[in-house]
């Protein structure tokens, strides 16, 4: 038995993923569970490229045998589902109608509403909304870097990174591009306390205090020493700025629109739809 289901499996070897909605033929079919037919088309299409053709009739070997389980565990559940036959069937029906309206409802959203939304709505939303930015995470402004602890010039970096003037920040970014294992600059941008405290080995049991009275800190292990340097900071509790919270604005202002558009969209299907009788409301 073991031999003839080798030998039937042989032929799929001979067979390549083709087009999934071509007709099946009888001489296709490997396996049949009642009116389900598994072909060598589907079996081929789930063998990897280039392994062994060993290989390839165990793996085929291993993927029917879970066909044939598969079906006949479904053939099972249908039998002897009972009386939850028709829930489960109106579940089906019900995620089959959801599934429809949500590609259609994004299928129409993204042929009409447009995803540009311009600065002066942002600003407004964040003026207007204010208490939904209040930041539960201290943020800064500054610079980090990262070096070997037999770096040269260490002596320099000290003196450089605790200055924000502009010719000790161009000695920093040329000394970072030939020492530095992180140089990262944020001057320009706001980010996370805890994420930048997260690449130096250094424990912060409370970060606002810490914030409160530092400004620099240079640690060192075994083998890096790392700067930090704080030019500004906003703590917990405070307002968030514009510019680190516009991408949650952004999404916030695109929800929106879409379920506008769509309020907008099904009250108007309803009101053609009751204006040219699709829609018959039946009174006595």
């Amino acid at each position: 038995m073991k031999q003839s289901f080798s030998l039937i499996l042989c032929v799929f070897l001979l067979s390549t993923c083709g087009n999934s909605g071509a007709e099946k033929v009888s001489g296709d079919v490997l396996v049949k569970v009642n009116d389900k037919m598994f072909t060598r088309e589907e079996i081929a299409c789930r063998i990897p490229k280039g392994i062994s053709s060993a290989d390839s009739l165990i793996r085929a070997e291993t993927i029917m045998k879970k066909w044939v389980i598969d079906a006949l565990m479904d053939e099972a559940a249908y039998q002897n589902i009972g009386d939850d036959k028709a829930e489960i069937d109106k579940l089906v029906n019900e995620y089959r109608r959801s599934l429809m309206r949500y590609r259609y409802q994004e299928r129409i959203i993204r042929d009409k509403v447009s995803a540009v939304i311009n600065e002066s709505d942002q600003m407004k939303y964040y003026e207007d909304n204010g208490q939904q930015f209040i930041l539960s995470e201290n943020l800064i402004r500054g610079l980090f870097i990262k070096v070997p602890v037999d770096a040269p010039g260490l002596g320099n970096l000290r003196k450089w990174y605790m200055s924000d003037s502009e010719e000790s920040l161009e000695k920093i970014e040329k000394y970072g591009i030939q020492n530095a294992i992180i140089y990262d600059y944020f001057y320009d941008r706001w980010v996370n306390f805890d994420e930048v405290m997260a690449k130096i080995p250094y424990h912060i049991s409370n970060s606002t205090q810490f914030l409160k009275i530092n400004n620099h800190l240079e640690i060192s292990d075994d083998t890096h020493v790392y700067f930090l340097n704080i030019s500004d900071k906003l703590l917990i509790g405070g307002k968030a700025p514009f510019d680190y919270v516009k991408p949650q604005i952004q999404e916030a202002l695109a929800n929106k629109r879409k379920i506008d558009y769509l309020h907008t969209f099904g009250e108007s299907l309803y009101r053609d739809a009751v204006k040219n009788g699709t829609v018959k409301f039946i009174t006595e």
